[in-house]
């Protein structure tokens, strides 16, 4: 099953929200939002910063990290941004894969 990074930053009705459930619920609804697709939370980290959650999860495809990712930040109380994951696996069979490019001006 396919990884993602999820990055997230809460707005500030967002932390108000945070505030309000405490980290705990914060996780579970997380957790809750991916498990209904299929997949599932591996980790889920608060931080100081510009990010405010990291999280790895699993998603059975691209689609249904996609629909997650648009439920959360329709909600705008989060702003998220999801990133696919490669295993050193996936990237050597990237690796040897041959492409076709001209770069730009050649």
């Amino acid at each position: 099953m396919p990884k993602y990074l999820i990055q997230a930053s809460y707005t500030a009705e967002g932390v108000q929200g945070l505030l309000k459930d405490g980290g705990s619920k914060r996780k579970a609804a997380a957790e809750q939002a991916i498990k209904g697709l299929g997949g599932r939370l591996e980790v889920f980290y608060f931080a100081f910063g510009d990010t405010d959650v990291f999280a790895i999860a699993d998603a059975p495809d691209n689609m249904s990290a996609a629909a997650v990712s648009l439920a959360v930040t329709a909600s705008g109380a989060v702003h998220a941004k999801t990133t696919v994951l490669m295993t050193p696996e996936e990237m050597d069979q990237a690796t040897k894969r041959s492409v076709s490019y001209r770069p730009p001006g050649k």
